[in-house]
């Protein structure tokens, strides 16, 4: 059997010409930290030179949340999981 529609390589290589991966672009923030290009810093929570994020705030509010889930495991009888650091 022949085959009928055959791209030829030239057009192939045109088509995969933009499937190429780009690398991610940073930029520093002014606390010095790599950033992603028009978005709010996380380390400091600033876009354009203006607090934006509350990242104090988050913090603590994360830290509540882990503490309520572990006392309620405890109360349950359940023990709380340990995370364990990834390794690579």
């Amino acid at each position: 059997m022949v085959v009928r529609m055959r791209v030829n390589r030239s057009k192939t290589g045109k088509r995969r010409s933009h499937h190429a991966l780009r690398a991610a672009r940073a930029v520093r923030c002014e606390c010095g930290a790599l950033r992603v290009p028009h978005r709010a810093c996380a380390n400091c929570g600033r876009y354009n030179g203006k607090i934006v994020l509350d990242v104090a705030g988050t913090a603590a509010r994360e830290a509540r949340r882990t503490k309520h889930r572990e006392k309620a495991l405890r109360a349950s009888g359940h023990e709380a999981k340990k995370e364990e650091p990834a390794t690579k």
